[in-house]
């Protein structure tokens, strides 16, 4: 079990982890990168899906205040978001019910491939993200909605990282948003499946509550912050980041993936 005492140095440090996982992931996804390593490091005894499980508690808070914040300043077109709200939560809770009787290996080999990918195109897309365009939504578009809220909501509840970075690059390539209208979208959708996650590892006791809700304040705290950075410089402060966040994410996976040939 985790030490909770307020003033030890364990707490501090996850306090400290909580706020800098809210602002990275307020601005451009990715939090999960500094906020679930944490957690593991923290208490290395405890079952795995209980970390897991804190840290969507934690997480939920944080994701909540930048979509609020996101949404004071951008407008929405909901015939689209809304769809792909809906069939995320039931992927995500679909996900997390499957991955117990399934092995992610292959997630771990094709994971920093992907990601790659998805570097190099933003990175030779220097325009993507960078203009609000959105597309009339028709009963296609709304189709598109539902496999991509579905599909990595899905993803998200059987493995999850880079799930804030395919959602940001599917609202901006496929409905044509820029990357402040992408965040505002990925966070909504975010906060549903963080929702799903909790409901089916609560169900099963998996949550320390008190640490979770004493890390989901840091993490909202680091999320105002986050979020008011990111409307303040716009979309190529945005993209700049979701570029260093991927970039730490393909070097995380890829140790995980070469980490778990050579322990296996």
């Amino acid at each position: 079990m985790i030490e909770t005492d307020f003033f030890s140095l364990t707490t501090a440090f996850l306090a400290v982890a909580a706020l800098a996982a809210g602002f990275i992931d307020a601005v451009a996804g990715g939090g999960g990168l500094i906020q679930v390593p944490a957690l593991f490091a923290a208490s290395p005894s405890s079952f795995p899906a209980t970390l897991l499980g804190t840290n969507k508690v934690a997480s939920i808070g944080g994701t909540l205040i930048a979509a609020k914040r996101y949404l004071k300043s951008v407008k929405l077109p909901y015939n689209i978001v809304t769809p792909a709200i809906l069939s995320s939560f039931v992927g995500a809770f679909a996900g997390a019910w499957v991955v117990k009787g399934i092995s992610v290996a292959a997630f771990k080999i094709f994971l920093p491939v992907i990601l790659a990918a998805l570097l190099i195109y933003t990175v030779m897309q220097r325009s993507i993200g960078l203009v609000h365009l959105p597309k009339s939504a028709g009963r296609g578009q709304v189709i598109k909605a539902l496999l991509l809220g579905g599909g990595i909501g899905f993803y998200d509840g059987i493995f999850g990282p880079g799930t804030g970075s395919f959602l940001l690059i599917g609202f901006i390539r496929i409905f044509g948003f820029d990357f402040l209208h992408a965040s505002a979208a990925t966070k909504l959708i975010n906060a549903t499946t963080n929702l799903a996650a909790i409901l089916l590892f609560a169900s099963f006791g998996h949550v320390y509550w008190g640490l979770g809700f004493a890390m989901m304040l840091m993490n909202m705290l680091g999320s105002y912050f986050g979020t008011h950075f990111a409307l303040k410089h716009g979309n190529e402060f945005v993209r700049k980041i979701f570029i260093w966040v991927v970039l730490a994410l393909i070097v995380k996976t890829a140790y995980d993936a070469i980490s778990y040939w050579v322990l296996r």
